[in-house]
């Protein structure tokens, strides 16, 4: 692990001991050590930080950017819901032009086979436009993506060509009305005719109809439809059909097929999502995308993997890349608007505080620094841990690395990354609009427009609560995993934290001792900024948590269903929450992984820094549970606001080379209050009083003409 350039070990306390650095006397804010020890201030490689930014994919990603930067893939405020789809699905033609739909797709077919890359690739178009970011998901991610890794070889060379190069527009129906998550007890069923070879495709009543989809209300040709396969009487769960849905030149809906538009939404309002029900719509039996699940002519069932439940989370796993791309896609939002943010910060004067001749840059207002510095270290820290996302999803898809395992922590560690991200790109482009006042609100800076378009992305995909309870579960069966040969005893003092010194391992590292703290300020704001001591405090409170739920739910198993139920139930809240400090620490860690590839020592300094703020904020924020739970003293506590106030001066004078290190231009940020006319403003301004102060001709102030 990296260390801080202000280590520990000055003190003659190992890192590796974060109980080891006691306080022993009280201390005022003057014991507040300086977070740096180098005599000359540090300074950002902004280059060399934009290649790390740029990840395994920096070519991809250069290529993706140059693309969305192009006026005719920008999205156009003002245009009606039907202008809006008309100018996406237009600009879909061009992806298709570019060749920058082929890296997912085989070689034989003329793809490139570059999982990792496709996704890096497509994430950036969210810079252009949101809607067209997710309406070629759609396409190529879900509807394409789904016929990919649902179907065989023969099944690949009949639709993926024209999928491809989007002669067939497609639709991927899994979601329905009455269930949303809960895909496993959808009602639309797919019933095998033995007389005919047929499947018969039906939607039973009402809340059945499936719902929110993409290209369906308009544009979609054909579609993966997700059904209860029902063979000789006998349901063998959800399974995926492609189905056609319209006459490719009429475009009306096939005999049997019912589509409704959704229209105008809260965003995204260039893709024609809709609604789709079936009734007793035939298809051939090949039309079943078997690779994980085949009938025969007779009507006879087979499938690689005998257990029903393994079957469908794995046929639901292969489609795990919409929710890498998703995380991905928010970090990029989160970067555009404090990219536009930062930058109105540094140029915006208001209030002539310590100077009666010139006005205060808002980013040198510590409360200004505390609303954006933090969201922009959490960006830093969840652009790093996507990359180690996109890393394990090309290792599964590409084969590299693809056990079973693998499969289930690509899984575990895309739903945990996807809801913190999505969650903090909505409130991190509220802040930079609340931080931009009036300016803000206007639809040209485009806080407002990315904030509405990215609503939808805590929902779908999998809705984040229900994504952070699949992690709990994760998480909880790792606990059983390790503690299995434990007795009840053992455990109730672990989960008690009364088991001093001891640790485990759940898949996020070990744990040291517990936090024993007492005394001066400066020892406790040493102790802090140590980055053992806050992996230790964050990572502790996880497996704290998890112990705890752990001992809540023992024996659940043997309870009646609806007794059992309900115990779960009342541990839910606690259970996701686990789940949102464990994807907190994966962040971290990630943040600190990436530390050791950094070579130039101001950027160093400054990502440490950085790296610090993001650990503290987040103990702060969880402050009241450390208290709580004996893993901080008060005198800790008080000390950690004051300290993270000296790390955002430290920050802000790099504030914005941490921002132009993210790499987008002004063809990607696009805000007005970002293109440096609020320099230009207040230089204009400047000037003016100076002259008017020079030529003697300036007005007295009425407190100074009484004197």
């Amino acid at each position: 692990m990296t260390q801080s350039t202000d280590s520990l070990s000055a003190t003659g306390a190992g890192p590796s001991d974060p109980a080891a650095v006691a306080d022993t006397a009280d201390g005022s804010s003057a014991d507040l050590p300086d977070v740096a020890d180098t005599e000359e201030a540090p300074a950002v490689d902004v280059a060399g930080l934009g290649e790390l930014l740029l990840g395994t994919w920096a070519d991809v990603r250069r290529t993706a950017r140059e693309l969305a930067a192009r006026p005719e893939l920008h999205k156009v405020e003002g245009l009606t819901h039907t202008e809006h789809r008309e100018r996406v699905f237009s600009q879909l033609k061009i992806l298709v032009d570019e060749g920058a739909i082929k890296r997912a797709f085989p070689k034989e077919l003329g793809g490139e086979d570059n999982h990792g890359g496709n996704i890096a690739g497509f994430e950036e178009l969210v810079t252009a436009d949101p809607s067209l970011q997710i309406k070629s998901g759609v396409q190529w991610g879900l509807f394409g993506a789904a016929v990919l890794h649902l179907g065989t070889a023969e099944h690949h060379r009949r639709w993926l060509p024209d999928i491809m190069d989007l002669t067939v527009p497609g639709a991927f129906a899994m979601t329905e009305i009455g269930h949303g998550s809960d895909v496993a007890s959808i009602a639309t069923t797919a019933t095998y005719d033995e007389t005919t070879g047929e499947f018969v495709l039906n939607t039973p009543f009402r809340a059945a109809w499936k719902e929110y989809l993409g290209n369906a209300a308009k544009d979609g040709i054909a579609a993966v439809v997700f059904a209860q396969l029902i063979a000789k009487g006998v349901n063998h769960g959800v399974h995926a059909f492609y189905v056609p849905i319209r006459d490719p030149q009429t475009k009306d809906c096939l005999p049997g097929i019912r589509s409704e538009d959704d229209g105008v939404k809260g965003g995204l309002n260039g893709i024609d999502n809709g609604r789709l029900a079936f009734d007793h719509v035939r298809v051939p039996r090949t039309n079943l995308l078997n690779r994980y699940g085949d009938v025969a002519e007779d009507g006879t069932y087979s499938s690689p993997i005998a257990s029903p439940g393994r079957r469908f989370f794995t046929m639901l796993g292969t489609l795990v890349q919409g929710r890498v791309s998703l995380d991905g896609a928010a970090v990029a939002a989160a970067k555009v608007g404090l990219a536009a943010a930062i930058r109105y910060a540094t140029e915006r004067r208001q209030f002539n505080a310590s100077s009666d001749t010139q006005e205060e840059v808002l980013l040198d207002y510590q409360r200004h620094q505390r609303r954006l510095l933090p969201l922009l270290a959490s960006t830093y820290a969840m652009g790093f841990a996507h990359e180690e996302l996109l890393a394990k999803f090309d290792g599964v898809f590409s084969g590299a690395q693809d056990t079973d395992e693998d499969r289930q922590d690509l899984e575990t560690l895309a739903a945990a990354l996807k809801s913190l991200s999505t969650w903090h790109a909505l409130d991190t482009l509220q802040e930079c609009r609340e931080a931009c006042g009036g300016a803000g609100f206007m639809i040209e800076n485009r806080f407002a427009s990315l904030r509405a378009d990215l609503d939808i992305y805590v929902t779908f995909e999998g809705d984040n609560n229900v994504l952070l309870q699949l992690v709990a579960k994760r998480l909880l069966n790792d606990y059983a995993k390790e503690f299995r040969t434990m007795n009840v005893g053992a455990l109730a003092k672990f989960a008690l934290g009364q088991a001093r010194g001891m640790a485990y391992k759940t898949g996020l590292g070990a744990v040291g001792q517990f936090v024993a703290d007492s005394g001066r300020a400066g020892r406790s704001a040493l102790a802090l900024r140590d980055p053992d001591m806050q992996q230790f405090l964050l990572a502790e409170r996880v497996q704290t948590m998890v112990a705890q739920a752990a001992q809540a739910l023992a024996g659940a198993n043997r309870l009646p269903q609806s007794e059992a139920a309900a115990r779960f139930n009342a541990h839910q809240d606690e259970l996701i929450e686990a789940a949102r400090a464990h994807g907190e620490l994966l962040q971290w860690e990630a943040f600190t992984a990436a530390l050791e590839k950094v070579q130039d020592p101001g950027t160093k300094q400054v990502l440490t820094w950085l790296r610090d703020l993001f650990g503290l904020t987040l103990i702060e924020k969880h402050l009241a549970w450390h208290l709580m739970n004996g893993r901080l003293s008060m005198q800790r506590g008080r000390t950690l606001g004051e300290y993270i106030n000296r790390l955002l001066a430290k920050l802000r004078p790099h504030a914005l080379d941490l921002v132009d290190a993210f790499g987008y231009t002004q063809d990607h940020i696009r805000a007005t209050v970002a293109s440096g006319v609020e320099a230009a403003r207040q230089a204009e301004a400047a000037a003016y009083y100076a002259e008017l102060r020079a030529s003697g001709a300036a007005p007295v102030k009425e407190k100074k003409a009484g004197k």
